[in-house]
């Protein structure tokens, strides 16, 4: 229910083939197609009846679909990456028989496969692959910061190399056909992504541009990775974020919570926390149970936890922060979009104590009804949310109870809901509920409906009236400062 920016990619999973006609029709449950080195589609994932995957192949366009590797429900998040050079083997991520994602090989003929790269901790991220002979050469595991694994010798100097131009992390926009030059750019945590033209003979690289020059004016806040433990032992990694030139002793604070949850925050430049962070608020990030690239057991562990054990690791991560001396007790807010918007809910219904004040973007209020009304490009994955959060036909009442729509009446931290009234997968009718069920016992929540916007906002005037709202809200209960 998120999204997520990547941090390296040059030709990574799904391919398109251009035809005078179509020759492959989508049966209903095929979530993903890969092409093979001559543009043919070959590969297609699918969803299986029990919540899991399944990749199938095919020897060219008119020959029958046969069966390649499984996944099952715990190892869901694995998939198809691209065809080998020959096109007789395929690039996976995989987590079969082991913890973690690894970038693995498999033969079509065989079913034979062989580990190309592993971290027992992370999951493999984006891979790059040479765009005309599709051979792999480099992979990232996104850690703290990403983290450039080199696979192919020929471009281990060029790596090293650009990893001295700049401070940030790497990552591979495009080349020419001959191999010379490549366009690179850096992700930062403190100012705009600067694009550079490199040179793989002379080993130079050329500077172009930033991508939002205006950044360069202002001093950004950096953004440090953390590492804290879950009350039932756990290892949570998140990202703090503070004030500039304000000593971490004491702030208001601001809870950011991802969406997804089959998400995770990433270190790199992002608005909204350099939006907090300038209106002087500690802005806190944590990648709580259920968040993706910890392997498979970390991301089980948030298995049938919506408002649960995933919201204890939200909790735990306040307690943190409190206990290092970085954030008043008494002032600390939670935020978020989505299952973020969930979170913030929760935050307000099941821990009210936590809180001084919650915003809520697009969260749903009521499992139950938000899996009843999901769009149809979910339905497919229907039996993996039953069984990553829960069945509405069977499970009611534990539903309910993960609810904050039925904890209504145990609200007393001050809300703002944002919903967009075009929303297709938390529907306008989540955040109407909760509203009508607050005001009706003459609680005060503020609401606030765009019209022309759906499970985000995207118009530069809708973000402007959000964000001067939001600001408001939180210097009314934070303290904080607001733009007049």
């Amino acid at each position: 229910m998120g999204h997520l920016g990547s941090q390296l990619s040059q030709r990574d999973g799904i391919g398109f083939a251009v035809l005078d006609k179509a020759d492959t029709e989508n049966p209903g449950h095929v979530v993903g197609w890969l092409t093979d080195p001559d543009f043919r589609v070959r590969a297609a994932q699918a969803m299986t009846p029990d919540g899991g995957a399944e990749l199938r192949v095919r020897e060219n366009t008119g020959s029958p679909w046969r069966h390649l590797a499984t996944w099952a429900p715990e190892d869901n998040l694995c998939s198809g990456i691209a065809f080998t050079p020959e096109g007789t083997g395929i690039y996976l991520r995989d987590s079969r028989d082991a913890n973690t994602m690894r970038l693995v090989e498999v033969d079509i003929a065989t079913g034979t496969r062989k580990v190309v790269a592993s971290d027992p901790h992370y999951d493999i991220g984006n891979v790059i692959i040479h765009p005309r002979t599709h051979e792999l050469q480099a992979a990232t595991f996104v850690k703290g910061r990403g983290q450039v694994h080199v696979l192919d010798p020929g471009i281990e100097q060029d790596i090293e190399v650009i990893r001295k131009i700049h401070h940030g992390d790497f990552f591979l926009l495009n080349r020419d056909s001959a191999d010379k030059h490549w366009l690179i750019g850096f992700t930062t945590d403190d100012g705009p992504t600067p694009y550079y033209a490199y040179n793989r003979q002379t080993q130079k690289a050329t500077f172009l541009f930033t991508d939002r020059p205006k950044l360069e004016q202002y001093t950004l806040a950096p953004m440090t990775s953390v590492v804290l433990k879950a009350r039932d032992g756990l290892t949570l990694h998140g990202y703090l974020t503070l004030p500039v030139g304000v000593e971490a002793k004491n702030l208001p604070m601001v809870l950011n919570v991802h969406g997804g949850p089959w998400q995770r925050d990433v270190w790199g430049y992002d608005p909204e926390v350099q939006w907090l962070a300038n209106r002087g608020y500690a802005c806190l990030q944590v990648n709580f149970r259920g968040s993706t690239g910890y392997g498979k057991e970390f991301l089980n562990a948030g298995n049938r936890e919506w408002g649960g054990k995933m919201h204890d690791d939200l909790i735990d991560a306040v307690h943190w922060a409190i206990k290092e001396g970085i954030a008043d007790p008494e002032r600390i807010g939670i935020y978020g979009w989505s299952y973020g918007g969930y979170a913030a809910l929760v935050g307000a219904a099941f821990t009210p104590d936590v809180f001084a004040c919650a915003i809520d973007g697009c969260g749903p209020s009521n499992i139950i009804t938000l899996t009843n009304s999901i769009p149809p490009y979910w339905k497919p994955m229907r039996k993996l949310f039953d069984e990553r959060v829960g069945n509405a036909d069977t499970e009611e009442e534990f539903l309910k109870s993960r609810s904050p729509l039925f904890k209504a009446d145990q609200i007393e931290t001050p809300l703002l809901i944002i919903q967009g009234a075009n929303d297709p997968r938390v529907k306008q009718a989540e955040s109407e509920r909760i509203v009508h069920a607050l005001r009706s016992k003459g609680k005060a929540v503020e609401y606030i409906v765009f019209p022309d916007e759906g499970h985000d906002l995207t118009r530069p005037e809708n973000r402007l009236k959000f964000c001067a709202a939001a600001e408001a809200f939180l210097a009314k209960h934070l303290g904080g400062r607001a733009e007049k």
